[in-house]
This record gives structure tokens, C-alpha cells and sequence, in this order.
């Protein structure tokens, strides 16, 4: 006995430590190459280790124990009658230390490291999900060596999982079984990954990115059957004598690591879990005998549903024969909308790709993805902070350096330009087989036509408004960049339409903002003062000519009248086309012609009036000299003193009559002074 469990330490030992240095490779070739696959399965071969450890101590207990009850047989047969170390005697159970501490470890400590190891690989599984779902889906690097290395991993955790398996066939060698189901479960994904890589030469990653999902999925199962078998293990009735599963020991892979086979150890599973012979009942047996034609039949079933291909609205698809189009009359097949059949896996295979939905791309940034909504989050735009997570430069012009401190100075500038670019698959056949990546393709051509589009134009908002991404010139930008970046498309037979291109958040780098804002603001108010100044010009030409293609003419004209003089004909001519196109403005020119034409007519007709009148004076002073030198007399005072009362007094000077006139006024004139007052008023 001693020398049996001596052997199951021995191999518990060597387990450990291959299980140890398959976990330093694997975590190394994990890391270093960026596979999460390979650095998955790193944690399921720690997990192992820790089985394999609990297990050699196990045995190594065992084998003490054994060794002290051939100690204590040993002596009871060379002390005769004495009863202090015979087997039944109570001094001798008081002295089998070994036993004791076995008893100890297999009834508290295997439950405990059960619970410890079910709670790491719950722990890894849930990491690693994080780190599968957080992983970009890459192409694995030096897969072949990988490959190679999870080939010899498989190869020789196999061959240690079988000789433990054959091992364990042994009563008391059994423990070994939970070690060997973990090597064997190693073994199996090992050799799957290893398949994967070679598959990932063909810039195929499937397998390799399915194979992380199944290593996290198969730790989390093993860490939950690990918790649930400690707890079920308090109420299982234990019988003694009888072998008790540690609850590390995974039932689930122990019924195809059972040395009897798969049947043999699924029964002698159900058995041990429902406490009767499950493995007897008709059901079980007609299954047991039925087994192995469900399942080729189920196989054949599930191999001919590859000759069926679904393509949804809105999708299409092409078919491959032997890895090479299918043509019909040199026209490749399209699979429409529907069913189709076509011959089985891997004769056949069909691609389906969704030709009406509009992808996104995102050209000069990268956006800040929502983790919640998986979309593009959408902040405010301000040229003081990023828009997106990262942001590119283009080089842009910005015109000609004339500062003395700055001579010298490239006339270019960098800003952050993004270009969303929103497509579709315009041509199935040159969207899949004229481009490795057409996608890849398409976002190189859309970073050349943006790079070579903004070496053209310039971000000085000026005489150039047509060509400046910073102004009026951005709506253009954006219908010039959406034609190249098709026509470039085109050219490369890439079989995309371009939707939609914009140009948003073109600002400067945040740090200079402040700058950019400064320029921009001084050749704005240079353009409102240069606008300003045409209004004014084209209302004074306006106010004077009646409109400014008038105000040119009249000018033209007097120009050419002036330079024509010394050419008495010809400037007679000009002038009087001037004098017509002067009579027939608007605007002030009409208004001050007619006011001067007014204002001489005025002269002339006073001027003739005057002198009529002149001669009619002197005709009336001739008749009747002292009678118009009298009236005149009594005109000029009568306009000179208007608001004075003027009396009249007539009288012959020769005469010696004195006339007193009384000029003070009555509050109440008399009837005597109405005559005198008539004869006062009247003239």
C-alpha cells in the first residue's frame, strides 16, 4: 500500500508540474502576442495546478499514513503480548498521528480548497469575459508558432491525463481522476485552439475567437459545478468504505474520462448523484442502445442544412464553388432575398451581406463610444476642447507670412477636421473579391482625398471665401470630397456608393484657439468695413444717378469728353450725348438740372419783369412828376413802417389855420370823433 500511494504522489507531483509550466507558456504566449484564447486557457491550466497540488498533498498524507500503520504492525509483532501498539487498541489510535491528520484533511481541507478553487475559476471566467468583450477582433500574431506550442501543450496533457485515467482505475489511486479530467479538458481545447491558429493563417480568426468564449464558458461552468458540489456534499449521505468524489472532481468531464468508456461513466454519474441504479432502467438502456444512430443522424441532418442559405431583406449574397465564384454566363451569382439550396459545406459556400444598410466611418477622429448604447456620443462643438476621443491633424494653408517677427514662417497651419462618411454596397461581386478589406480600402482613400483637399484650400476667411474650410467654403469642401472619394472608389472597383460626407468640428488644435479666434475676429471686422464701404458706394452712385450701372455710363462718358479735347467734332459729339444722358438720369443729377433750369428761368423772367416795369415808371414820372414822387414817397413808407399808424394831414401851406391833433386814444370815443376817426383811418 505504502509503495501504491508513493506512486500516485510521484504522478501527482510530475502533473504539477507540467500543469506549471504549460500555465508560464501559455500566460506568456497570451500576452506577448495579444491572443486572449491562449491566455484563457493559461488560467485553466493554473486551475489544474491547484488541483494537482491538493492532490499530491493528499497522497503524500496517504503515504505517511500507510507507512505508520506498517510501523505500528511492525511493532506490535515484535512486542508480543504488549498492547501498545496493536492495531485495535485504543493506545494505538491515540499514537497513529499520520491517520489522524489524513482523516482531518480529507473531512475539512479538500472541502476548503474545493470552495477555493470553484471561487478562482469563477473569478477568471468572469475577467476574462471582460477581456474578450473588451478585445478588438484582431488577427492573432505568430499564429503557426502558437499553434506548434498548443499542439505539444495537447500532446503532452494527454498523455498524462491517460496514464493518471488508467491509474485511477485502482481503488486507491481514484482521487486521480479529477486531476486527469482537468489534463484531458486542457488537452481537448489545446488541440482546438491549435487548429484555430493554423486556421488564422488564412486570415480566418473565427475558431481562434469562438475557442476564448468556450475557455471562459467551460471555467465558469467548472467553478459553479465545483461550488454546488461542496454544498451538496454536506447533505450526500456518506457510507463507509465507499469512495467519496472531492467536489473538484468535475462530473461533467469524468463521463468521458471514466476508464470504462463514456457510457460506463455516464452511468456510474447518474448512479452516484440520484442514489440508484439509473444505469438499469429500460430508458437508459434503449438510449445506451439508440445513442450512436441519433447522433449520426442528427449529424447528417445538421450537415445537410449547410446546402440552405437565408438571406434577409435588405441583404444578398454570393456563392462559392470550391472557393471560386459561381458564374453564370460571366455574370457572377447573386443570392436574392429568400431561400436558396446550394450543394454542402465545403463544396459550396454562400456569403450574405446586408447591401442596403448604411455603414458608418469615421474619418479623422475617433468618437467616444456610449457604453450603454453602443453609439457615438454627441457633445458640443467648441474650437476650446476635443470633440472626440482622439482627433487627427491635416495641413491646411493659411496664406502668405508678411510679419517681420514671423519671416521665415511655413504659410501653413494644422486644424482638427472629422469627416463622417456614411456608405453602402453599391456591387456585391467588386465589394468582396476586389479588396482583401474593402472598408480598410475605402478609409485610406477617404484620408488621401481629405489630406490632398486640405493642402488645396486654405482656413483664412478672405477674398477666398470659395476655398476656406473655416468659412462659406465648407458646404463646397463637402460636395468636392464626397465626388473624389466616389470617383476614387470607382476607380478601384471598391463597389460602394458614398451616402452621405460631411465636414464637422473643423477647428484648430484647442491649445491655439484662442489665436485662431483672434485672426478670425480681425478679418471679420475687416470684411464688415470693406462691406460697409460698398454700401456706401452703392448708395451715393445710387442718390446721384439712379442706380450704379448709370453712374458708370455718365462717368465713361465725361472720361471721354475730357480726352477729347483739342477734337472740336468729336468732343461736340460726346457732349451732346453727355447733355441727353445727363437730361435723362435719375437721382440727384435730375434734381439739380431741374433746380438750376428752374432758378434760371426765375432770373430771366424777374430780369424782364424788372425792366418792363422800369419803363413804365419812367413813363408815369414823365406825365405827372410830383404825384409819383409823392406816392413812391407814401409806398416806401407804408412797406418800411407796416405795424406804424400813419396819419395824413392836407393842407395849403399858405394858409394860417393852426391844427392841433390830438393822438391820444379814448377808452370811449363820442359821437363827434367817429367822423374824426373815419377821417383818420382813411387813407
Amino acid at each position: 500500500m505504502t509503495r501504491s500511494s508513493k506512486s500516485a504522489e510521484v504522478v501527482s507531483w510530475i502533473s504539477l508540474g507540467l500543469s506549471l509550466v504549460l500555465f508560464g507558456i501559455a500566460f506568456f504566449l497570451g500576452r506577448s502576442n495579444g491572443q486572449v484564447a491562449v491566455a484563457a486557457i493559461s488560467w485553466q491550466f493554473l486551475s489544474a495546478a491547484m488541483i494537482w497540488f491538493v492532490l499530491a498533498l493528499q497522497f503524500h498524507l496517504r503515504s505517511m499514513a500507510e507507512q505508520e500503520r506498517l510501523d505500528m504492525t511492525e511493532l506490535s509483532h515484535a512486542g508480543g503480548d504488549s498492547t501498545l501498539f496493536h492495531p485495535g487498541g485504543e493506545k494505538a489510535e491515540l499514537l497513529a498521528v499520520a491517520q489522524r491528520r489524513l482523516e482531518t484533511y480529507e473531512k475539512w481541507c479538500l472541502p476548503g480548497f474545493s470552495l477555493l478553487i470553484g471561487t478562482f475559476q469563477m473569478i477568471m471566467a468572469w475577467q476574462v469575459s471582460r477581456i474578450v468583450m473588451a478585445a478588438a477582433e484582431v488577427t492573432p500574431k505568430e499564429p503557426l508558432i502558437t499553434a506548434v506550442l498548443m499542439t505539444a501543450a495537447a500532446f503532452a496533457s494527454f498523455l498524462m491525463s491517460r496514464y493518471a485515467t488508467g491509474m485511477s482505475a485502482e481503488p486507491a489511486w481514484r482521487p486521480l481522476r479529477a486531476g486527469s479530467s482537468a489534463l484531458l479538458a486542457l488537452s481537448v481545447l489545446c488541440f482546438a485552439l491549435a487548429v484555430g491558429l493554423a486556421w488564422a493563417l488564412f486570415q480566418q480568426s473565427v475558431i481562434v475567437d469562438v475557442m476564448a468564449w468556450v475557455v471562459l464558458i467551460l471555467l465558469g461552468v467548472l467553478g459553479i459545478e465545483t461550488v454546488l458540489n461542496v454544498v451538496f456534499d454536506i447533505y450526500r449521505p456518506r457510507i463507509k468504505g465507499r469512495y467519496n468524489k472531492a467536489a473538484f472532481d468535475s462530473r461533467i468531464i469524468g463521463i468521458v474520462n471514466g476508464p470504462g468508456g463514456f457510457f460506463q461513466g455516464a452511468a456510474s454519474a447518474m448512479d452516484y448523484q440520484f442514489g440508484f441504479k439509473v444505469s438499469q432502467t429500460w430508458f437508459y438502456l434503449l438510449l445506451e442502445k439508440a445513442m450512436v444512430p441519433l447522433i449520426l443522424f442528427g449529424a447528417l441532418t445538421l450537415y445537410l442544412c449547410s446546402c440552405l442559405v437565408i438571406v434577409e431583406t435588405g441583404e444578398e449574397g454570393v456563392l462559392e464553388h470550391f472557393g471560386r465564384p459561381v458564374l453564370v454566363q460571366g455574370e457572377p451569382v447573386r443570392l436574392k432575398p429568400g431561400l436558396s439550396l446550394k450543394w454542402p459545406w465545403p463544396i459550396d459556400r454562400a456569403y450574405v451581406y446586408a447591401t442596403e444598410r448604411v455603414r458608418a466611418l469615421y474619418v479623422g477622429y475617433v468618437p467616444k463610444i456610449n457604453p450603454e448604447t453602443l453609439e457615438p456620443e454627441r457633445g458640443e462643438l467648441l474650437w476650446g476642447t476635443a470633440h472626440h476621443e482622439e482627433e487627427f491633424s491635416v495641413l491646411v494653408a493659411s496664406g502668405t507670412v508678411e510679419d517681420e517677427d514671423h519671416e521665415g514662417a511655413l504659410p501653413v497651419s494644422l486644424v482638427k477636421a472629422n469627416m463622417p462618411v456614411h456608405y453602402k454596397i453599391r456591387d456585391l461581386h467588386d465589394y468582396v473579391y476586389s479588396h482583401a478589406d474593402p472598408d480598410a480600402a475605402l478609409e485610406v482613400i477617404c484620408y488621401q482625398e481629405l489630406a490632398k483637399f486640405a493642402a488645396s484650400a486654405t482656413i483664412d476667411v478672405g477674398q477666398q471665401q470659395g476655398e476656406s474650410l473655416l468659412g462659406a467654403g465648407r458646404a463646397r469642401a463637402k460636395r468636392v470630397l464626397k465626388d473624389n472619394v466616389q470617383r476614387a472608389a470607382d476607380e478601384q472597383s471598391l463597389g460602394v456608393e458614398i451616402v452621405f460626407l460631411g465636414l464637422q468640428g473643423i477647428h484648430p488644435p484647442p491649445d491655439v484657439a484662442k489665436d485662431y479666434q483672434a485672426v478670425v475676429g480681425a478679418v471679420q471686422q475687416k470684411q464688415a468695413l470693406i462691406l460697409e464701404a460698398q454700401t456706401v458706394r452703392i448708395l451715393s452712385l445710387t442718390t446721384l444717378a439712379g442706380s450704379v450701372e448709370e453712374a458708370h455710363a455718365l462717368y465713361r462718358l465725361l472720361k471721354a469728353y475730357q480726352a477729347a479735347r483739342g477734337q472740336a467734332e468729336k468732343q461736340a459729339e460726346l457732349e451732346a450725348r453727355l447733355d441727353a444722358a445727363m437730361m435723362q438720369a435719375k437721382g440727384d443729377i435730375f434734381r439739380i438740372l431741374r433746380e438750376a433750369q428752374a432758378a434760371a428761368f426765375e432770373k430771366v423772367t424777374l430780369a424782364r419783369a424788372t425792366g418792363q416795369r422800369f419803363a413804365g415808371q419812367v413813363q408815369a414820372y414823365q406825365a405827372a412828376p410830383e404825384i409819383y414822387t409823392s406816392y413812391l414817397r407814401l409806398q416806401a413808407l407804408a412797406e418800411v413802417l407796416p405795424e406804424v399808424r400813419k396819419y395824413v394831414i392836407v393842407d395849403d401851406p399858405n394858409a394860417s389855420r393852426v391844427t392841433i391833433i390830438d393822438l391820444q386814444e379814448k377808452l370811449m370815443p363820442d359821437l363827434y370823433d367817429l367822423g374824426a376817426i373815419e377821417e383818420t383811418n382813411s387813407p
